[in-house]
């Protein structure tokens, strides 16, 4: 049986092979999956489990969440694509999506980072502050 650190190191491998410019083949992905699910080597199945959790990691880190309570206008569309942009650099995935929940403000998230300047957070910090505890995603109880 092979140890969890062989398979993780195998997985990071395959991971670098599928990798072209910086950007994730997909078509090297699915060759790099049927081959090992063909081989039926020792321990391919945690290899395959493995390589698919760093593959979501990648495209992950390639997506840009951009959330918002009302569809925002396209220069500001635009805006927030060129800040990203500069941050993340170029090959980012936008989706833009309509939460009324946010109430106002913005939810970026790409990756593991997460920026948020909505009405909502601000008011699930601020009943923080005041001991009230939150349920729901960060709307306050109510009595």
């Amino acid at each position: 049986m092979k140890t969890t650190k062989q398979s993780e190191r195998e997985a990071r491998q395959l991971l670098r092979f599928c990798l072209v410019g910086g950007t994730m083949d997909e078509d090297r992905a699915r060759l790099v999956v049927d081959s090992v699910l063909q081989s039926k080597r020792r321990g391919y199945l945690l290899l395959v489990k493995r390589f698919m959790r760093l593959l979501a990691h990648e495209y992950a880190r390639h997506t840009a969440e951009i959330e918002s309570a009302l569809p925002l206008p396209t220069d500001l569309r635009i805006s927030v694509q060129t800040g990203l942009t500069a941050v993340y650099g170029y090959g980012l995935t936008w989706a833009f999506i309509q939460r009324p929940s946010l109430i106002g403000g913005m939810r970026i998230k790409v990756g593991s980072d997460v920026y948020d300047g909505s009405v909502q957070s601000g008011l699930a910090a601020l009943a923080k502050s005041f001991g009230i505890p939150t349920t729901n995603g960060g709307h306050a109880e109510q009595q």
